[in-house]
């Protein structure tokens, strides 16, 4: 049959819809990326916020329009609206005809085999069968089968993984889950308890992506930094850090979704020490105010934060910064936003990303009254927006004349002659670009890299005319 994927949501749901799309080209079936001549079409969603969950609905009901015409046979939602609505959308949405939560992630096989007639619709996950054709959990006492209700899954180097991204990177899921409380957060529930997959596991995946062509890795996970922990294995990140270094083929090692109160001294040093690792700090702090921390029960005060940043820079004075906040939290005031935006002036970070409060059923901020308007929210959100590009402009200008090398990702959407390029301090997908101009695209591949000259910006992305080619097309 003819596949068809829609992934929504953050690079980890991304890389469960590639293992998705490995599993069923394994199993003989063809991909399109065409959903109209589809014969299966699976969404993997996202539920993170009410702005991802409406958008999931959405994408659901627009495949659902394939799968009426009769384009479509089989309708597959996968991903966190699935494990987190699996009986309302089973009944609110009838074209639905398996639903597959955060760890049934092997069973899209099932899903996609066997006569279409013969499947029953809506019938929830497809289930695991034992040897003996029972389903897996049948037999189990109450307190293995409450354990169970939270996703386990995780995939390893062996699992076929059919890659979305450009030939150039990828994302390399170091550890699923996570074990926090943060009172607006419903990801623990969705993913289950944080596991970190084994080391070797990792570099040899690594080694694998290198030989397809692969030369930026991005090491994901809900808490990147607690790495090994969960194992018992301290110190583990900063080991993986230096195997990664010593895979051939791989140029930048990117980490992701760190965590303030779990970036040691080892890692740093690792980062210090091991000049393929970029010099990255994606750090969610999600505010300043130590009262609203407290009751978004986030470990860490401003102060702490603070001393965190500055030792940070002071290991790696060139590091990037990266970090997201939540604006509207129950019970913020006017003087926790003033103390927030007086965070931001002071840090002077790279990137930031603002999020109003979403108030999500199934969080234990769910309890509290929603009391900051939405109109404040939008206000707020628009503030630190305002403020950063205050922030990037003023960086921004320091930077000119200044040389760096660069990573190409393909040509610009605006113009056949400006090419899309990254720095070592931009991630893909959610940093600002470098543009390039004044050279011939056909010159220059994706995946190339080569030294530039920062000539201008133009908002949060900067403007770079190439010296040199770093290395052969």
């Amino acid at each position: 049959m003819k596949i068809g994927m829609v992934s929504l949501g953050c690079p980890k749901n991304l890389v469960d819809s590639e293992v998705m799309l490995g599993l069923a080209q394994q199993a003989g079936h063809e991909l399109t990326r065409d959903p109209a001549g589809a014969d299966v079409i699976v969404v993997n969603t996202c539920a993170f916020i009410d702005k991802a969950k409406q958008e999931s609905v959405d994408t659901i009901l627009e495949m659902a329009e394939f799968k009426k015409s009769g384009a479509c046979r089989t309708l597959v939602v996968a991903g966190c609206l699935a494990e987190r609505y699996r009986d309302e959308l089973k009944e609110q949405i009838p074209e639905i005809d398996f639903i597959l939560g955060t760890g049934d992630v092997p069973a899209i096989v099932q899903a996609l085999g066997g006569p279409v007639a013969e499947r029953p619709r809506a019938t929830g996950f497809v289930p695991l069968l034992r040897s003996n054709g029972e389903p897996v959990g049948s037999h189990d006492s109450p307190a293995v089968a409450a354990a169970r209700a939270l996703p386990t899954y995780l995939y390893d180097a062996e699992t076929p993984r059919l890659l979305a991204t450009p030939r150039h990177y990828a994302y390399i899921k170091i550890a699923e889950g996570c074990d926090y409380k943060c009172g607006f957060c419903i990801i623990p529930k969705l993913r289950g308890h944080y596991r970190s997959r084994p080391h070797d596991s990792i570099v040899s995946e690594a080694r694998a992506l290198a030989a397809r062509g692969v030369k930026e890795l991005l090491l994901i996970s809900q808490d990147t930094t607690f790495y090994g922990i969960d194992r018992g294995e301290r110190g583990a990140l900063a080991r993986l850090l230096a195997a990664l270094q010593q895979v051939d083929g791989i140029e930048w090692i990117r980490m992701l979704y760190l965590y303030p109160t779990t970036i040691g001294d080892d890692v740093l040093e690792a980062m210090a020490a091991n000049d393929k690792v970029c010099r990255y700090i994606d750090l969610p702090l999600q505010h300043a105010s130590d009262a609203v921390l407290k009751r978004m029960k986030r470990p860490g005060t401003r102060a702490s934060y603070e001393r965190l940043l500055e030792r940070i820079r002071q290991r790696m004075p060139d590091v990037a910064l990266r970090t997201t906040f939540i604006v509207g939290y129950p019970g913020e005031t006017a003087a926790d936003f003033a103390e927030l935006q007086a965070f931001i002036t002071a840090v002077r970070f790279d990137h930031v990303g603002v999020f109003t409060y979403s108030h999500e059923e199934g969080t234990s901020a769910h309890a509290l009254v929603d009391d900051v308007p939405a109109r404040t929210k939008q206000s707020r959100q628009a503030s630190i927006m305002a403020l950063q590009k205050r922030i990037v402009a003023r960086t921004h200008r320091d930077r000119v004349g200044q040389r760096v090398r660069l990573l190409v990702d393909g040509p610009s959407a605006e113009h056949e002659l400006v090419l899309r390029a990254r720095t070592a301090g931009q991630a893909p997908d959610i940093d600002p670009l470098v543009y390039l101009t004044d050279c011939d695209p056909s010159d220059v591949a994706a995946g190339q890299f080569l030294d530039a000259e920062i000539v201008a910006s133009r908002e949060y992305d900067l403007l770079a005319r190439p010296l040199a080619v770093a290395e052969p097309a």
